[in-house]
């Protein structure tokens, strides 16, 4: 929201699924009548960690498909001017080119923990491009890679990697624990696009993007999550070890952008480094979340 304002964006309004539920037609029809948008950015999405992947794949692809669908058609039913949608890098194929090129989209199936919810999100593109040719609506795209920052989901039963790895270090180093346990081998590798920078890139593409073709919005790097772990670990202040369970799935081999489109098309690219938004994500979890944490017994 505060990126919109700071552009004069007007009444920035956003909502909870229990205010509006984006996956029945009647909350859809209820949020358009209530607050009456002129331009949507739809970023709404059920969605976790390889894990909650794994366990909820007909779940993630029903609400997903469902949440995208619904408010695409009555946006341009209710004469919405432009739509933004937010898909993500999932939607790749599970073995592209790295980095990653838009026009590799569709050059094979994602990776199977991520298909459903990737192929879900996916088909708002593929609508986007088809309403315009059809009906002329104004539908733009998106492909944002892994986000992380303050406010982040870091509830450990459906957090990604970042969220999920400061927790444990977190409450490891606050315990005195001699170990963490993370999932896979950590050979994998992924790219993280701090928050703060993503709202920036977004703000860009609600204002600049044409046509419905799908702009890859990312920090333009990879780092193994082995790398990652042991960085957030030092953040953290967590000096024990970190042992591997390679039972576990990896998920996609590699995950890097190339942010060329959006570097031309938006005149956009993020300038947080990772070192940097680690440490400011570290130091929210602890001095925001944790201390409610542990304050919450003394309220009840």
């Amino acid at each position: 929201m505060a990126a919109f304002e700071a552009r004069g964006y007007r009444n920035v309004l956003t909502f909870r699924s229990r205010e509006f539920d984006m996956t029945r037609e009647a909350g859809v029809v209820a949020m358009l009548a209530a607050l009456r948008p002129d331009r949507i950015v739809h970023l709404a999405a059920t969605v976790g960690g390889i894990g909650a992947n794994h366990r909820y794949p007909g779940t993630y692809y029903f609400r997903n498909l469902q949440m995208g669908a619904l408010l695409l058609e009555h946006a341009r039913l209710a004469g919405v001017r432009r739509f933004l949608s937010v898909g993500t890098i999932c939607s790749y194929p599970k073995i592209t080119t790295v980095p990653f090129r838009e026009d590799e989209l569709w050059n094979g199936y994602p990776e199977e923990t991520n298909a459903p919810y990737g192929l879900a999100k996916k088909m708002l593109l593929v609508q986007s491009q088809a309403y315009r040719q059809e009906f002329g609506f104004d539908g733009v795209n998106v492909l944002v890679v892994n986000l992380y920052g303050p406010h982040d989901n870091f509830d450990p039963d459906s957090s990604h990697v970042i969220p999920a790895l400061i927790r444990k270090c977190v409450e490891a180093a606050e315990s005195g624990a001699p170990e963490v346990v993370v999932w896979g081998t950590g050979s994998a590798t992924r790219e993280f696009l701090y928050v703060e920078d993503a709202a920036e890139g977004l703000v860009a593409a609600m204002e600049r993007l044409e046509g419905s073709d799908p702009v890859n919005v990312g920090a333009g790097f990879e780092i193994s999550i082995r790398k990652l772990a042991e960085t957030i670990a030092a953040h953290a202040g967590f000096t024990g070890r970190i042992v591997w369970d390679p039972t576990k799935p990896d998920g996609q081999p590699r995950r890097s952008l190339d942010t060329s489109r959006a570097e031309r098309l938006l005149g956009w690219r993020a300038t947080t480094t990772l070192e940097q938004g680690l440490a400011r994500t570290v130091a929210y979890f602890r001095d925001e979340v944790r201390a409610a944490e542990r304050a919450a017994p003394a309220t009840r």
